[in-house]
């Protein structure tokens, strides 16, 4: 569906209106890209979505709080077969013997693997000795879990304690290697680009960072080093797709300054139309191994540490491609239109526009416009010279006299 432009705001936006004609449909104007979707000129809304959604995620960090895995806070793991002398052993069933061991909860339980070789591991706050002894005693009496050989045994359940030095130390290296790639990113973004893209990707990237780590606050999602991990990758992806937004920009706004046909803003909103279904066929290839993940690693398999990278790239993707395309471009264009250059520019095709459409509306033109006043004057000396032409009059012929050359 094509557009017609009447004019600019004041913040450099387009206004525009539907041409009479046939409408087109979503789809085809996503694959088509033709600037229909007015994502910069209404980026006032994503802005107060966005912080929003930040709101949300700090609070629930702050008042809230994480899910810390085993290995950070340190504690004992129990493990032992699924198979016991009464059937399998269910995640409850394990629960129960360790509350009547115990007199308290387990911190998580859970089961890893299929069929024969499926498991039931217990977390717990640091047992002593004593205490692991009993445990194992109770769990053997109760559930009588099968070992190798297919005998009930108490040496088939083994203990393991993990230190909450090893999740902090891995939570360190985490955190330096995500500074020393903020500033990376910054650096080359701004040789590449130029210090405005830089700043917009990078608000990106952090805002992707708080919104996954508060989705995992919110829904109480185990945080353990895979998660950490599992966060660093995201970044990957979210910086793609914002540098190919942003490459499309500048192609789009090179030599923008000398011209008056759209303003930085529309421009920008051109681009980001352009690459939008390239963001989320993107998107929806990197979301399908992730879901294979998700469903083949945790459902089928059982494993935990699947299920936490699977969970942090799912939410990351999601908040990535969005952060892409309605925070980072609207995000660059207040910063472009912070300088006087781009504002003078969009003022230029504002005035250009209103001329337009003053001309098509048939008003009296402005004298105080050097360009319009030339033209007038051609104009009327055009006129005046063509009125001052006589008329050729054409003479009549004598009938039946044939018409071509006198013979001489």
């Amino acid at each position: 569906m094509g557009v017609e432009e009447l004019g600019t705001d004041a913040e450099g936006n387009a206004k525009v209106a539907a041409k009479p004609g046939k409408r087109e449909s979503v789809f085809h104007r996503l694959y088509v890209g033709t600037g229909a979707f007015d994502v910069v000129g209404k980026r006032k809304r994503w802005y107060i979505f966005f912080a929003a959604l930040v709101l949300v995620c700090l609070a629930s960090m702050i008042f809230r709080g994480f899910n810390i895995g085993i290995e950070f806070e340190g504690g004992t793991q129990i493990q032992m077969p699924a198979n016991g002398i009464h059937g399998v052993i269910t995640e409850d069933q394990a629960k129960q013997s360790f509350q009547k061991a115990l007199g308290h909860p387990a911190a998580e339980t859970q089961k890893v693997g299929t069929g024969a070789a499926s498991t039931i591991q217990i977390r717990t706050d640091t047992l002593n000795a004593a205490d692991v002894a009993k445990l194992k005693q109770g769990l053997f009496q109760d559930l009588g879990p099968k070992g190798t050989n297919g005998q009930p045994s108490v040496q088939a359940i083994s203990d393991s304690a993990v230190s909450a030095s090893w999740g902090g130390e891995i939570s360190q290296k985490a955190l330096i290697a995500l500074a020393v790639f903020l500033v990376a990113v910054v650096i080359f973004l701004a040789i590449y680009f130029d210090a405005r893209m830089a700043v917009a990707a990078l608000v990106s990237l952090l805002h992707d960072i708080l919104v996954t780590a508060g989705v995992y606050s919110l829904v109480g999602f185990e945080v353990t080093p895979a998660t950490v991990i599992g966060l660093l990758t995201i970044l990957g992806f979210s910086l793609y797709d914002t540098v190919v937004v942003f490459d499309k920009v500048r192609e789009n706004t090179r030599g923008l300054l000398g011209l008056t046909r759209r303003t930085y803003a529309e421009a920008a909103n051109l681009a980001l139309n352009q690459t939008l279904m390239r963001s989320f066929n993107t998107a929806f290839i990197a979301l399908l191994p992730i879901l294979g993940l998700l469903i083949v690693g945790y459902v089928l398999l059982g494993s935990g540490t699947l299920q936490d990278l699977a969970l942090v790239q799912l939410t990351g993707t999601l908040v990535g491609v969005l952060s892409s395309v309605a925070l980072a471009t609207p995000l660059l264009v207040d910063l472009k239109m912070r300088d006087p250059k781009y504002a003078q520019q969009a003022e230029r095709v504002r005035q250009r526009r209103v001329s337009q459409e003053r001309r098509a509306a048939g008003e009296d033109f402005d004298a105080s416009d050097d360009d319009a006043l030339a033209k007038e004057l051609r104009k009327e000396k055009a006129y005046a010279a063509a009125a001052g032409v006589p008329a050729r009059i054409q003479k009549q012929r004598p009938a039946g006299k044939p018409a071509g050359k006198r013979k001489r």
